[in-house]
């Protein structure tokens, strides 16, 4: 036992020291790949594919209706990465490759030294996955993307729109355009929905010359080496976490979905992260490394795992929905100040015109009101703020942030990226500022719910009698609307939730959960339920902050 204590601290000591040596640069000083390159933000913001490539996606009753701007919005959301590639592949060498995308794209066959149990014949099933429509699974090793078993476009759909380099021209740095090509900025897709493709710009010459695929997949020497340079980067776009099969458009086969079957706003919710972010998955459950991440449940991540902040605290994937009744809300509750560097995030106001409906929602210099969607309350500094931040989460300017912390082993305490420096030292981050105005449109008018009335199978649980439908509405205003319901009663005059978020907002809270405790309150409400309109543009969630101590149990997110 000792013997053994000793070898993982001289693991960690090495590792500590091969993360961060002395050279590393300071903070504020770095540029991402991009300005390096000499790109400018209007090289990474271009014009769409004239045809709506996703159309298909997002069917619901009534179907939306997309504008150009929504529909680029979608496009962000589907296939943007903001260079995060950089990021990933650092995890790789971090964690001496027992995390690589590149294999959990692979569907090579099991064998002695390699024993994945998937590919994309059951990708969903063990990975909760959503495999991209119009690819099939490798039959061996492409001779044209270095040995790897990726899966393989079928030649009766149209090509990758966003894969095209001339229209969409990548960053050209290191190796690319040598022994690799430069690609599209928006890489190639990889047969996994929200997971994109880049050449590795540090696959120079003598790494293709080392580079060996069938080691890759079964020499643990080969591929657990941190010097391995792989001859792919795999980048990450939001709809990664957040596209799911569609529940009033199922797949006949979850395996084989087409694009009418998946929503981009219905949240990843049948996630094995354990298995993801260990492509060894199962096969190394006795390790430290599969049962830290094994915390996280089916469906569930923590979104700050990679910062080493000493919190695993995984949470459900969000659902998008209503967005738009959900900005009138927080007109109502929504109400937060920011000061300091919070003032650095972009606003709406920045980009849409003045009586624009999402111009609504900053008045200068430091008022917003934004809904809850987040479950950290990191969208207190805005819903267009929170949206950018989402892409540094997800590894946008990595260069800069690796600097704060360090992933993976930690050890070195956590600083503060300051927006300002993402201004002046990313241009994937300006690029990403430019764009999110349109993706914050794309949900305005794409998040209506799903209902289970529309799903197939679904009238079948409507069998409840005249009788107890009423009543049923009755326990819910009586019982739950005071925090399951969008629609309330007027507030009585003394009850302020409207400029409650600060200190004192236990005590407003307080005053309105009395409230709610009264037969005044549950008689309007029982008003309210009753209305035929009930249910329209209902989040079934006021959005307040309810304190732990009004559940009088453990609460989970």
């Amino acid at each position: 036992m000792i013997r053994l204590a000793a070898a993982v601290c001289a693991a960690i000591v090495a590792l500590n020291v091969l993360s961060c040596g002395p050279g590393e640069p300071r903070p504020g000083t770095v540029k991402d790949e991009a300005m390096r390159a000499g790109v400018d933000v209007d090289t990474l913001v271009r014009p769409g594919p004239a045809a709506d490539y996703f159309a298909a996606m997002d069917d619901n009753v009534p179907a939306p209706t997309l504008s150009r701007d929504d529909i680029d919005g979608r496009n962000m959301w589907m296939v943007w990465t903001g260079g995060n590639d950089k990021l990933w592949d650092r995890l790789t060498v971090d964690s001496l490759g027992t995390f690589d995308l590149l294999k959990t794209i692979s569907s090579h066959p099991p064998t002695a030294a390699y024993k994945t149990a998937y590919g994309r014949r059951n990708r969903f099933q063990y990975l909760g996955l959503v495999n991209e429509p119009c690819f099939k699974e490798p039959d061996g090793p492409d001779p044209n993307r270095f040995g790897l078993w990726l899966d393989v476009r079928d030649p009766s759909c149209p090509p990758d729109p966003f894969a095209d380099a001339t229209k969409y021209p990548g960053v050209k740095i290191g190796a690319r355009g040598t022994t690799v090509p430069v690609g599209s900025y928006y890489g190639e897709p990889t047969g996994i929905v929200g997971l994109r493709l880049f050449p590795n710009p540090d696959f120079d010459e003598k790494a293709r010359q080392r580079w060996d695929s069938e080691r890759y997949y079964n020499d643990p020497t080969y591929y657990f080496d941190r010097n391995l340079v792989r001859p792919y980067r795999v980048g990450m776009s939001c709809g990664f976490c957040h596209v799911g099969p569609n529940p009033i458009r199922p797949p006949a086969d979850p395996e084989n979905p087409k694009w009418e079957n998946l929503s981009a706003n219905v949240g990843a919710q049948y996630f094995w992260w354990d298995r993801i972010f260990n492509w060894r998955g199962t096969d190394s459950a006795d390790t430290f490394f599969y049962q830290a991440l094994h915390v996280s449940r089916p469906g569930t991540l923590d979104t700050s795992l990679v910062s080493t902040d000493s919190i695993n605290n995984p949470r459900t994937m969000n659902a998008v929905y209503l967005l738009g009744p959900r900005l009138g809300l927080a007109r109502k509750f929504g109400r937060e100040t920011i000061a300091g560097g919070e003032r650095f995030n972009k606003q709406f106001n920045d980009f849409v015109k003045p009586d624009d409906p999402l111009a609504q929602l900053f008045v200068w210099p430091g008022t917003v009101w934004t809904p809850r969607v987040l479950k950290d309350g990191s969208d207190s500094v805005g819903g267009l703020g929170a949206l950018n931040r989402v892409y540094i989460n997800i590894g946008l300017f990595s260069e800069e942030w690796l600097l704060h912390f360090r992933p993976v082993i930690g050890g070195k305490p956590i600083t503060p990226i300051p927006i300002e420096t993402a201004e002046k030292n990313s241009v994937y981050w300006r690029a990403t500022e430019r764009q999110t105005p349109n993706m914050a449109r794309f949900f305005l008018h794409s998040t209506e719910p799903h209902h289970l009335k529309d799903a197939p199978g679904g009238a079948q649980y409507f069998t409840e009698s005249a009788a107890t439908v009423p009543r049923g509405k009755e326990v819910f205003a009586e019982r739950c609307a005071r925090c399951h319901s969008s629609k309330l009663p007027d507030l009585p005059s003394a009850i302020d939730l409207e400029n409650a978020n600060g200190p004192d907002y236990l005590t407003k809270w307080n005053a309105y959960w009395n409230w709610t405790k009264t037969d005044g309150f549950k008689a309007d409400m029982r008003r309210l339920v009753m209305a035929d309109d009930f249910r329209k543009d209902n989040y079934l969630s006021s959005e307040l902050r309810v304190p732990v101590a009004a559940r009088h149990q453990r609460v989970q997110s």
